[in-house]
């Protein structure tokens, strides 16, 4: 499971802004499916999981 780790770490750091935008997608499809609920709770977990993939943030 570490190697599944380790390549899943360097993909996120060599393809960072691809990992970013991806998230974000994620985040809006979440947003949209939930009315906007939730918008602040799934805004803050993109952005943390954004910080956590390579340079960070590269959409906002």
């Amino acid at each position: 499971m570490s190697d599944f780790m380790d390549k899943a770490k360097d993909f996120a750091d060599k393809h960072d802004k691809q990992v970013d935008q991806g998230l974000e997608k994620g985040g809006d499809m979440a947003d949209q499916r939930t009315g906007g609920r939730y918008d602040e709770q799934i805004d803050r977990g993109v952005d943390q999981a954004q910080a956590r993939t390579g340079e960070g943030d590269q959409v906002r």
